[in-house]
């Protein structure tokens, strides 16, 4: 049976490691955070921190809270087609859940991962992505994302995966994830 899995979660709780683990076993990911990072290039913005908030804020307010699931959901519809397990990386609103919970019903589900705030902090300032910044925007980062629900997203999970280990041992429970859901 085909599965459409969306994983949630604050600011460098590790979505990108677990889906680095679900593509190096073969599961196609579409990835909403590089949707904004795409949008930002093609208005020819600077990549810096508080400019990827303001596209995506601006998105939003402009074509409504779902627009990057609706925008999405066909190309999750053409990988289903050849994979029985589809990715969502950076699920980050409770509009977009809505999106996907009606278009895929039983075939869907959420993942969440968590992470201590400190240790989330931590690993933006190790990635250094260029919409990450200093405490301030991560700070301002959290919450925008929780005033689009996703502090609900994750406390209302299907599954939740804790980040709180180094990363071989979060890679495990990705490993771990994955095959009880491949099992099913």
């Amino acid at each position: 049976m085909a599965q459409v899995v969306a994983v949630c979660g604050m600011p460098g709780s590790g979505k990108g490691e677990f889906a680095a683990v679900l593509a190096a076993s073969g599961v196609p990911i579409v990835s909403m955070g590089d949707m904004i990072r795409a949008e930002v290039r093609s208005q020819g913005l600077v990549e810096e921190p508080h400019v990827f908030g303001q596209v995506a804020a601006s998105l939003r307010a402009e074509h409504g809270e779902e627009v990057l699931a609706v925008r999405l959901c066909d190309r999750v519809d053409e990988l289903l087609d050849d994979h029985s397990l589809v990715l969502i990386e950076g699920l980050r609103g409770t509009a977009e859940d809505a999106v996907f919970s009606a278009r895929w019903g039983k075939i869907y589900r959420t993942v969440a991962i968590e992470a201590d705030n400190e240790l989330r902090f931590e690993r933006i300032l190790q990635r250094g992505r260029s919409e990450d910044g200093d405490r301030a925007a991560f700070e301002t980062r959290n919450e925008r994302e929780r005033g689009w629900g996703l502090d609900l997203l994750i406390a209302e999970a299907d599954d939740v995966l804790q980040n709180d280990v180094d990363l071989e041992k979060f890679q495990a429970r990705c490993k771990g994830w994955l095959e009880e859901i491949l099992a099913v």
